[in-house]
């Protein structure tokens, strides 16, 4: 049994299994009919995506290793991943060492294919990149669908995350900010596009902490936010400059709600704030999103 001290995210995917019981059974095995190909899909567009989403995980790969960080000193520990552990990487629930993304298999497709199926206007964004997968696979969808009229926002600072906000009490806990694990230049996410051919004038990249570079957004539209910004303070800045922006039928995702406190306070706070009362939808153990109405 894994030692809740040396993995931090048992006790997420623990409390995740009492709210919601049948969930990881219903994951793992949709996951394994994708991987032997008994789903029956024969939609060219959708086997590409189904298998560009293996490749950006890295569940390619005949062996898997998982990056463990400590929160004292960020320092980072490699392992293999393999046996049931393995079926974590397919819901998002370790750090890879190989593949782009983090996310698991399903924390965004559907939102984006219905924004498409639904003609919900507005460009796609990601603000915390990491590697980049997520805003790969986003700009992959747009292209299988033949979509030339949205583009894709990768936001990030590149540098990892910044020091926590003494403002923000909700942060004091935070030790993501010592992890360099999770600093990935902007050169190396251009680069993870240009391996998948998808790194063209569709793709813009905004570089710097939230703060500084969100608020030069304001105004845009959206129909799709993916905020991954693991802080309450990042969290905020993503949602104070760009929820504004986002179209009556568009996605607000939030992939640390389930995992990291400070992040879920700032959703709740904000939700509260601006009076929003369309239900949070729980992806998989970690990921929420919400469909704003019209």
């Amino acid at each position: 049994m894994a030692d809740p001290e040396a993995d931090p995210f048992l006790p997420y995917l623990e409390a995740y299994r009492r709210a919601v019981p049948d969930w990881e059974q219903r994951a793992v095995e949709a996951n394994h009919r994708r991987t032997v190909g008994e789903t029956g899909e024969t939609d060219p567009r959708r086997l590409y995506l189904n298998l560009l989403k293996r490749a950006l995980t890295g569940l390619t790969q005949a062996e898997l290793r998982t990056a463990t960080a400590r929160p004292q000193d960020g320092e980072v520990e490699l392992a293999p991943l393999d046996g049931e552990l393995r079926e974590r990487r397919e819901y998002g629930a370790d750090w890879p060492v190989e593949g782009q993304t983090m996310i698991g298999l399903d924390r965004l497709q559907s939102c984006i294919e219905s924004v498409i199926a639904d003609g919900v206007p507005g460009d796609v964004i990601e603000t915390g990149v990491w590697r980049g997968g997520a805003t790969i696979f986003m700009r992959g969808v747009l292209k299988a669908y033949g979509v030339a009229d949205r583009l894709v926002w990768v936001a990030d600072s590149f540098a990892g995350l910044p020091d926590p906000d003494p403002s923000s009490p909700a942060d004091d806990d935070d030790w993501f900010h010592r992890v360099d694990y999770l600093a990935v230049s902007r050169e190396q996410v251009q680069a993870n596009f240009a391996r998948y051919g998808l790194l063209d004038d569709r793709v813009r990249f905004l570089e710097g902490y939230f703060s500084e570079t969100l608020p030069t957004l304001r105004g845009h539209t959206w129909s799709v936010l993916r905020l991954d910004g693991d802080q309450y303070r990042s969290t905020m800045d993503a949602l104070e400059n760009l929820y504004a922006g986002l179209s009556p039928g568009g996605y607000a995702i939030i992939d640390d709600y389930g995992a990291v406190k400070a992040c879920s306070e700032a959703v709740d706070e904000f939700r509260r704030a601006r009076e929003i009362t369309e239900p949070l939808t729980w992806v998989d153990w970690s990921g929420v999103y919400w469909r704003k109405a019209a």
